[in-house]
């Protein structure tokens, strides 16, 4: 049995984290859903300035949306949920049959907004309008700033994919923006189920530690981060106040592990994968991530629901000269600035392909 089915029969999930209109296309997507386990997908600026840059799959819609008016943002939201329709409609079956569990796309609000709560409001309420899918999520930032924007944002009974955690703290954080939303709809006679994931940041933690620790520290970090999470997210789950919503039809906001692909040469590049295995999660993988387990991931056994050896492992790397919090902090910053600067490099590329296109088919009638 594929170590992928092994993942998906222990009850984790496995996403792509990843998206390109070849993918949808040629049929590698429905492959992968085939034959390697896959139950949702995941997408970023990041993602799609690759996609669109990567070739001219991109280049008629590009042309056409621009030749019906449109440009900037409002060209790249309707490209994006293009893709985006076409892959949820894919997953389709497993949503219906895991009952609204499984089975997701998401789709970024603009990172221009991960300081702006009211913007990001707006931004979800527009996407969600305008994805007119059941299984897409809407990602806004677990900032400090997108944390009332995702309350509100579930209380509106729009689906949320919390990006952006790095800690404990932070994840908790959102969790209970998602809690409070539930509540509100439950008190006000709503549907209190609304989907909702928690995508917490993995390997970017030893990127940036790695340099400051010893070798026998190295890579740890961030696995260590994802067990005291991991107890935190079933402590919440035991809890009496999720059991009363529970009770009451609410499905759990979900643990997803982002961020999985192994940065680290030195290290086995399926890690993050091995490591991170436990039930009622998620794990969005990029394709070369994917690829490697498929063909040779194993299991390292399950995580432990008490956090194993987090908090000895978290000491050591304290007294080692590491500051988590304070690395939490720079590192959703440094995620947010990130986001920003794909952001803008993508508009900047799709404003930079419609002039050329333009240009293009403007040639032969000008000679």
């Amino acid at each position: 049995m594929k170590a992928t089915r092994q993942l998906h029969d222990l009850g984790q999930s496995l996403w792509l984290d990843n998206i390109t209109r070849t993918l949808l296309d040629d049929g590698t997507l429905a492959r992968y859903i085939s034959e390697d386990s896959i139950t949702g997908l995941t997408s970023n600026p990041s993602i799609f300035d690759a996609a669109i840059g990567d070739g001219d799959a991109y280049d008629a819609g590009i042309h056409a949306k621009t030749l019906a008016g449109l440009s900037g943002e409002k060209l790249f939201v309707e490209l994006a949920l293009e893709d985006l329709r076409r892959a949820a409609d894919l997953f389709a079956p497993v949503f219906q049959r895991s009952a609204g569990v499984d089975g997701w796309v998401s789709m970024e609000v603009s990172p221009l907004l991960a300081a702006d709560t009211a913007g990001s409001i707006a931004a979800a309420r527009q996407i969600h309008a305008a994805g007119k899918r059941d299984n897409l999520f809407v990602k806004i930032p677990g900032t400090p700033e997108g944390v009332p924007a995702i309350e509100e944002a579930i209380f509106l009974g729009i689906p949320i994919n919390v990006t952006l955690l790095f800690s404990c703290a932070q994840y908790q954080a959102a969790a209970e923006a998602y809690l409070r939303g539930i509540e509100r709809r439950i008190e006000a006679g709503m549907d209190p189920r609304v989907g909702s994931v928690a995508s917490l940041f993995i390997s970017r933690w030893d990127v940036a530690s790695n340099k400051a620790l010893p070798d026998a520290l190295h890579n740890t970090l961030g696995i260590a981060v994802g067990r005291q999470t991991y107890r935190a997210y079933r402590e919440l789950l035991a809890s009496a106040r999720w059991q009363k919503l529970a009770a009451a039809g609410a499905q759990p906001q979900r643990l997803l592990w982002a961020s999985t692909g192994t940065k680290d040469p030195n290290a086995p590049d399926t890690l993050y994968i091995s490591s991170l295995a436990a039930p009622n999660t998620i794990n969005t993988m990029p394709e070369k991530t994917l690829h490697a387990f498929a063909d040779h991931g194993q299991l390292a056994g399950v995580m432990p629901i008490d956090g194993g050896d987090a908090d000895t492992m978290l000491a050591q790397i304290g007294k080692a000269g590491v500051d988590v919090d304070a690395l939490a902090l720079q590192l959703q910053q440094d995620g947010a600035d990130a986001f920003v600067k794909s952001w803008k490099q993508l508009l900047q590329r799709i404003a930079d392909k419609a002039s050329a296109l333009d240009a293009k088919a403007k040639g032969p009638a000008m000679r």
